[in-house]
């Protein structure tokens, strides 16, 4: 279960599911650009003071259990992991540009739900299990 903590005057534990889309929905997350990806977001997360508690990838989509604080909006998060990975990613395989008409690597779409203490654990086996099949 996630961490109760604490702010000054308040409690909480905050977690989300978030899920999006390669453009195109190609299968271009693979190998060594997965990996390297799944390494990018995490530092991305770090730089902004939230947490990935559970990342996996299938391809063509990437699911994420993210840990946060009342400060941090959702939209905000998104942003710096879509924006942030996708000019990596471009500027280490450039390869990647070439499968994407128009140049855009993620959907600009975005799946959420807020995660509760009821539901981490279904949550978590979900997103271990995707690449699973």
């Amino acid at each position: 279960m996630s961490e109760i903590k604490r702010g000054r005057g308040y409690v909480y534990a905050i977690q989300y599911h978030i899920v999006w889309c390669v453009t195109y929905r190609h299968k271009i997350l693979v190998e060594e650009i997965d990996v390297r990806l799944k390494e990018i977001l995490v530092q991305i997360a770090s730089d902004n003071n939230f947490t990935i508690a559970e990342i996996e990838s299938d391809s063509d989509h990437i699911h994420l259990l993210v840990e946060c604080t009342p400060q941090h909006s959702i939209s905000g998060m998104i942003k710096a992991l879509k924006g942030v990975s996708a000019r990596l990613l471009f500027k280490e395989f450039p390869e990647i540009k070439k499968r994407l008409w128009g140049g855009h690597l993620w959907n600009p779409s975005y799946f959420v739900a807020t995660v509760s203490e009821h539901t981490e654990a279904q949550i978590r086996t979900y997103i271990q299990n995707q690449k699973v099949k």
